[in-house]
């Protein structure tokens, strides 16, 4: 008999690529005997990520849209259209195709749609992006993390960001005893259970601005007595170790790095504040002022719940930092303890979602 084939879509960054493997993994683990495979790009953290998780990865050309006229733009439809049809070749049987966002969706979309196989869109930012917008021209079955007040998402299911294995499982144990598993996350790390800690994250290839702010501030805050783990990126040359501050290219362990952390710094994609949400203290974060402004608005319900902060790049400076520091963290110390369960449901959500979308395929949208 050959295998139920599932298709999952989303590149480039870790925000479309983690949900997209938290959901391949909750159906895998119900329906273990499927095919799941992903599309990607050679050049997009699917690359590493997929393969070390343990699915097939099918790569199809990488098409940007350019957003000036130039030869480029002449070019895309040539793209495009080559890219669809590396999309049609892996999709053509498929029982579903989900996408997540990112390069190859737009071109899984469309290759869904005119191999008939039903699409399943999930949407992690405030701010719906292109390709899923444009995705939802195909189905009506969507998914989000955000209320959205018009466009085709305004209907959509609101299932939360589906989390990493490693944070759903240290949720679950640490609801049980907020307070010890955070000590016992310090303990592993080395720290002092008493100390003020702080977890810096550029997002998954590093942040040079937020990297040079607390590289600025590193030797004020060590002197206050705050130990620091901080993810630079792995792109970027490690600074020097000190007693009170560590410097890693990628944090192996995030789950005990979000739980012994009192104050988070970080960027505000989807997935960090999700996990955030989950596990962390409180935080402080940085929108990346680029794209359509979804970082802004991630963060906002953790805002609204006192557990997080915003301030712009423009402002955050190492003298911005040094001068709020002692306020941030008696905050952070001030916030409950306890995690978040909103997003522990979100990729069986989906799974259930995919089902529907499914059972429902031949049917008018």
């Amino acid at each position: 008999m050959t295998p139920t084939k599932i298709i999952f879509a989303g590149g480039g960054t870790a925000g479309h690529v983690e949900p997209a493997l938290a959901v391949a993994r909750a159906w895998r683990r119900e329906r273990p005997a499927d095919e799941c495979i992903f599309l990607g790009t050679s050049s997009g953290l699917e690359s590493t990520l997929v393969p070390q998780a343990g699915f097939t990865l099918s790569l199809i050309p990488k098409v940007v849209m350019p957003r000036t006229l130039n030869f480029d733009l002449m070019r895309f439809p040539i793209r495009f259209f080559g890219s669809i049809r590396a999309a049609r070749h892996v999709i053509s049987g498929a029982k579903v195709v989900v996408g997540f966002g990112g390069y190859v969706c737009a071109s899984a979309y469309l290759a869904a749609r005119l191999e008939k196989v039903p699409i399943v869109i999930h949407e992690a930012n405030a701010k719906v992006g292109w390709a899923n917008r444009f995705g939802s021209l195909f189905t009506h079955h969507l998914a989000i993390t955000h209320p959205v007040e018009k466009g085709a998402f305004m209907n959509a299911l609101i299932t939360g960001v589906p989390l990493r294995e490693d944070v759903q499982e240290s949720y679950v144990r640490a609801v049980r005893d907020w307070k010890l598993e955070r000590v016992r996350a310090k303990e592993s790390l080395g720290w002092n259970p008493d100390a003020l800690t702080i977890l810096i994250m550029g997002g998954s290839q590093g942040s040079i601005s937020l990297n040079a702010v607390i590289a600025a501030a590193v030797s004020e805050l060590s002197s206050k007595g705050i130990y620091m783990l901080h993810s630079v990126g792995a792109k970027h040359e490690l600074p020097k170790t000190t007693s009170h501050y560590k410097p890693v290219s990628y944090i192996s362990d995030i789950s005990s790095a979000y739980l012994a952390a009192d104050l988070v710094i970080a960027r505000s994609g989807a997935v960090t504040v999700a996990e955030v949400g989950a596990l962390g203290r409180y935080a402080l974060f940085v929108p990346l002022p680029v794209g359509n402004g979804e970082q802004m608005k991630n963060a906002s319900q953790l805002v609204e719940a006192g557990r997080a902060c915003i301030v712009e790049q423009e402002i955050f400076t190492s003298k911005w930092l040094i001068a709020n520091i002692d306020s941030l963290l008696a905050t952070a110390r001030s916030t409950p303890i306890d995690g978040s369960g909103a997003d522990i449901d979100a990729a069986a959500k989906i799974v259930a979602l995919m089902d529907h979308a499914i059972s429902q395929k031949g049917r008018k949208l």
